[in-house]
């Protein structure tokens, strides 16, 4: 026990005792901050993998429907609501 109160009393240990707290929990760049921001970034990088896919996905289908110019005449009309100058178009919108 006196052991602990003589290194208690010390300078050098009270001062890295809070340095120690300073850094682990009061600082700007502390602990917890540090554990935050290394999730966002495993989670960001699980992103990027998805968006990488995605783009491989989409990059195959552009190349499919420049490609097959029935499927582009299909996608146009469906989506885009183009018709040809002969036709009338009609746009049911359910409730």
């Amino acid at each position: 026990m006196k052991k602990v109160i003589k290194y208690s009393s010390n300078f050098y240990v009270l001062a890295t005792l809070s340095f120690l707290v300073w850094m682990i929990f009061i600082d700007s760049n502390n602990l917890p901050t540090h554990w935050r921001l290394t999730k966002q970034i495993w989670e960001l990088e699980e992103q990027k993998e998805f968006y990488k896919q995605k783009k491989v996905q989409i990059q195959q289908e552009r190349k499919e429907l420049f490609g097959n110019p029935e499927l582009l005449e299909k996608i146009a009309r469906e989506k885009y609501l183009m018709k040809k100058p002969t036709e009338d178009l009609y746009v049911v919108v359910e409730k």
